[in-house]
């Protein structure tokens, strides 16, 4: 133990006296006031506005609702204002009930833009430009996310997460031991389907089950398609109503999945698999040992439905890559998902709250944590947790164009009801003009 000699006692008093100055000026109130001014921050424009709430309700609950109020805790200690969050399952139902009550929260995450929409022609939301510059936002964000926030002549939302699900999980094992290679066009992916077929390989597992959901994984094949063989004018067109499922473009897209779904060959399992696997469960082939199935198309979530208790390495056991081209003239384009944020709310405090989501700062300890890609164009790579994170986010950055998924932005009846069991009915054998039409003849009249 190290042990101090006895000081004489004028060398005591003195340090006692130094020791009382040194605690009168650290006094842990004021050390804290000085360090979190109200009005030193870009987010409240000099108002001292510490001491107000604002009242966020979304669809984040459990682990993401805790990310999300972890990642607002900066604002929060910076200036002062309460942040509330409150997260349900049934946000998409509760929200229009809120909102037509009269009982809107300040600020809402909606993780469909369809959704918002209907807020929007509902009169709702406020538009974020009636206090934020566009030339500022277009900083911040790309030009596609700007353009999918837009509605009925407003700004309506900012975006905070996004979601890729232009993914073809695979086995690195496998593609090593047979010298496989990456895919970089349709082409490819089917050549290298049938190689693996004759190698005596499964190429792809595939399950679509989701119970009152079930056909979702088709729409997100088709609509991944769409964005490699038609112009991005006409996906959007499409999402509207204006370009019908009959169109040659739509046909076009279901058929090339076809290419991969109906050939029991390519699938494990088959058809009777792919309409009874339940979606979350049809990654595991690809990490069993050895893999029953060499590749999986989803987003990044699926991470989330792996095994548990399985030791599984993410480079060595499961990969990615991109979904590949099909039309070179469209490029490499990415298929999201995400949450925007729509402001329900006009006070200094929520527009505070709104200016700081737009920031990449924003997302970051929920970012940090992993699973997580932030659409702003301010946050750093080196800011994602995993060699894996980095390189979903370097395929959404680098994207020649980027769309939201279809489903989730037309009317309900269509995009969470006709499509989804068109689809279903496709594969259990009904013929695709016939379903087609039949998704056509559901789309809401006005």
């Amino acid at each position: 133990m190290r042990r101090f000699a006895k000081a004489p006692l004028v060398l005591m008093v003195v340090l006692l006296a130094a020791f009382a100055l040194l605690f009168v000026a650290c006094d842990p109130a004021e050390e804290e006031a000085a360090a979190t001014n109200p009005t030193d921050n870009p987010w409240t424009e000099g108002e001292d506005l510490s001491g107000t709430e604002v009242e966020i309700f979304g669809a984040f609950v459990d682990t993401d609702a805790q990310n999300f109020r972890d990642s607002m805790q900066p604002f929060i200690e910076q200036t002062g204002i309460d942040v509330v969050y409150e997260g349900s399952g049934d946000f998409e139902a509760l929200i229009t009930v809120r909102a037509e009550g009269g009982d809107p929260p300040d600020i809402a995450a909606f993780p469909q833009p369809g959704l918002m929409y209907d807020l929007v022609d509902g009169g709702h939301l406020i538009d974020v430009l009636s206090f934020m510059d566009r030339d500022y936002l277009e900083g911040q964000y790309a030009e596609d996310w700007l353009a999918i926030a837009e509605h009925g002549g407003i700004m309506a939302g900012v975006w905070y997460r996004a979601s890729v699900k232009s993914l073809v999980w695979y086995s690195p094992q496998l593609f090593e031991e047979e010298g496989y290679e990456i895919p970089e066009t349709w082409d490819e992916l089917i050549a290298l389907s049938d190689q693996m077929v004759a190698d005596g390989h499964t190429p792809w597992s595939i399950g679509i089950e989701s119970a009152g959901a079930t056909g979702w994984v088709a729409t997100d094949w088709i609509e991944d398609i769409m964005l490699r063989t038609a112009p991005p004018e006409a996906y959007d067109d499409w999402v509207t109503g204006d370009l019908p499922f009959a169109s040659d473009e739509v046909r076009r897209a279901v058929e090339l999945m076809s290419e991969i779904w109906l050939n029991d060959d390519y699938v494990l399992g088959g058809t009777t698999s792919i309409l009874t696997v339940p979606f979350g469960d049809a990654i595991n082939p690809i990490v069993m040992d050895p893999p029953r199935a060499a590749m999986h198309r989803q987003a990044q979530f699926i991470l989330g439905f792996l095994p548990e208790g399985e030791d599984i390495e993410i480079g060595t056991d499961l990969d990615i890559f991109y979904f590949p081209m099909i039309d070179e003239e469209y490029g490499e384009p990415v298929l999201t998902a995400g949450d925007v944020f729509g402001m329900m709310q006009d006070r200094p405090e929520v527009q505070a709250v709104m200016r700081y989501l737009t920031q990449g700062e924003s997302t970051r300890a929920w970012l940090e944590f992993g699973g997580f890609v932030s659409p702003h164009e301010d946050t750093p790579l080196d800011w994602y947790p995993t060699e894996l994170d980095r390189g979903i986010a370097e395929i959404m950055l680098e994207a020649d164009t980027v769309r939201f998924d279809a489903s989730d932005m037309m009317p309900g009846a269509v995009g969470t009801g006709s499509f989804w069991t068109g689809m279903v009915d496709y594969i259990q054998g009904d013929d695709l003009d016939t379903v087609l039409q039949r998704i056509d003849d559901s789309w809401p009249d006005d």
